[in-house]
């Protein structure tokens, strides 16, 4: 994983000193909160409904046992005992004291860690696929150049000050575990023909108020062109987007208003006025960059036997526990999805217990994912029954991944401010609701997703079963979406029909489920039936 330079460590400790001042002038009164806002922002502090929030960046979700212990020690001193992880691989606290920020802030940079941009009308966290690095299906390791995008857009002078905020995602495999076609850019790396390594571009997804989907760009990007193809992108967007209307500020309505072939033609008239001789990736400073995500020394001459004979632990295996590219090795996803649980919220024990399981079991290496869940990349499958007594013990072993109870929810109404309905109760319901194992297994795959309001921070609108809060003349009221996908089969849900009250909403999911049970083909997901059959029969069984 990357490491600080002399360089980095400055620029962070210099932002750390600068907004402690900043801070200061705000408590003093020196600053008002209009004055104060934009700037809270660029740290990643946000002024919730009961208390301030600060959002941690994991750049592409990589962080390692040392920073995890960090994470929890500011779970246990500055907020409530622990921390929620986010849609965009972060981490978030809820109840942070806005004299404690700039201390907050200090210790984190002394793990190489920060909350710049993880707010504000800039370039968001760089999120790719949290198997990068050890999935035996990519055809390289994606995470250098996401740490390039990073490095090279990080406090951009030309765009510091964007029409809104900007999200890009990088991946290397064919199953698209980042959800690379619902950001402002998605990158595939790939080989063409002979054999040379490039991108795909997709541009203008997202989803909020006027979901998207985003379209292919440009079929074959040289991968040592991609700095000023991302440049070029922004100066057509910086150019063309709403600023008048907050409601149109995103890319993905320029792409839309535009259309694909006219915002791809300005596109590359911008890329070829400002395009360099040969590649504008300096090779020299991407293999510097590309040293640090070097693979562990795996252990050579492992067995790849497991012995299943504990039921509970071979449900695990099945459901958790994914290939790795290493003989002997296993990709281990750990739920933060308990029953009755909080989706994505972690207690600091919880904390330094991966932290623990990672440094001992795990080549010290960890990864946040955009489900809200946390993995360990590299374990070696002798270990993984210690793990998994480990993970039980704590309440963190559930067998759900991609199951009907691992679902993303939003804080929504609890915490968030611009929230209308709450998120979190109805991921409890529906998690209790359809806690029986063997029932969830049944019913195999199938991502649901909930949102407190239209922002959409639970990705509602790309569930296979989506949710979303809405405000009813004062009153809580549950949308229900079918449909969506944010895979590499990207789509975007369906609205059923009127809304629900939070029981009626949970009644509801276990009706659309129960039509798939009756109709399904063998083999065939949630998903695929849906697309098969469309939306009357779920309709019907509803509302009747």
């Amino acid at each position: 994983m990357y490491k600080y330079d002399n360089y980095d460590q400055a620029i962070v400790d210099a932002r750390v000193d600068e907004f402690r001042d900043q801070v200061n002038r705000r408590l003093s009164g020196a600053m008002t909160e209009d004055q104060f806002k934009p700037l809270r922002l660029k740290n990643g502090l946000y002024l919730q409904l009961h208390a301030y929030m600060l959002r941690v960046a994991i750049p592409y979700g990589t962080f390692d046992s040392r920073q995890m212990r960090m994470l929890a020690h500011i779970a246990r001193k500055y907020d409530r005992g622990y921390g929620h992880f986010t849609t965009r691989q972060n981490i978030q606290y809820n109840w942070i004291k806005l004299e404690d920020a700039p201390d907050i802030l200090a210790e984190l940079a002394t793990v190489e860690m920060h909350a710049i941009q993880t707010s504000g009308e800039s370039i968001r966290n760089l999120s790719s696929d949290q198997f990068a690095g050890a999935a035996a299906d990519e055809i390289a390791d994606p995470r250098p150049w996401a740490e390039l995008i990073r490095q090279a857009t990080t406090f951009h002078p030309e765009f510091s000050y964007l029409p809104r905020k900007f999200k890009i995602a990088v991946t290397a495999a064919d199953e698209d575990r980042a959800a690379i076609r619902l950001h402002d850019i998605g990158l595939k790396l790939v080989r063409n023909d002979a054999g040379e390594i490039g991108f795909r571009v997709y541009i203008g997804g997202g989803m909020g108020r006027t979901p998207f989907v985003a379209p292919l760009i440009r079929e074959f990007l040289p991968a040592g062109n991609l700095i000023s193809y991302i440049e070029a992108t922004l100066r057509v967007w910086n150019r063309w987007a709403r600023r008048d209307n907050i409601h149109k500020q995103r890319i993905k309505i320029l792409v839309h208003d535009l259309g694909r072939e006219e915002f791809t033609r300005q596109v590359e008239a911008e890329w070829a006025a400002m395009l360099p001789n040969g590649s504008d990736v300096p090779q020299a400073e991407f293999d510097r960059i590309a040293g640090y995500f070097a693979p562990p020394a795996f252990e050579t001459g492992l067995s790849d036997d497991i012995d299943l004979s504990d039921p509970a632990f071979a449900r695990w295996v099945d459901q958790n526990v994914a290939a790795h590219k290493a003989p002997g090795h296993a990709i281990v996803t750990i739920s933060l999805k308990p029953e009755g649980g909080i989706p994505g919220d972690a207690s600091a024990e919880q904390l330094d217990l991966i932290a623990d399981l990672a440094e001992r079991h795990g080549y010290d290496e960890l990864r946040a994912t955009h489900a809200q869940n946390v993995v360990l990349p590299h374990v070696r499958k002798a270990d993984l029954y210690t793990v998994w007594q480990a993970l039980t013990a704590a309440g963190l072993a559930s067998a759900n991944l991609d199951l009907i109870s691992d679902i993303i929810a939003c804080p929504g109404l609890d915490y968030c401010s611009l929230a209308n309905a709450r998120s979190i109760p109805v991921a409890q319901k529906i998690a209790t609701r359809f806690a029986d194992a063997d029932r969830q297994r049944d019913l195999g795959e199938l991502k649901l997703k909930i949102s407190g309001c239209i922002n959409a921070c639970g990705h509602h609108h790309a569930g296979h079963i989506g949710i979303l809060g809405v405000d009813r003349k004062g009153t809580e009221n549950y949308q229900l979406l079918l449909g969506g996908s944010g895979a590499e089969d990207a789509s975007l849900g369906k609205i059923t029909g009127p809304g629900f009250d939070e029981n009626g909403i949970v009644d509801a999911v276990e009706k659309v489920t129960d039509v798939y049970l009756r109709e399904r083909s063998d083999g065939e997901r949630f998903l695929d039936t849906y697309r098969r059959l469309g939306m009357e029969p779920f309709k019907e069984a509803i509302y009747g």
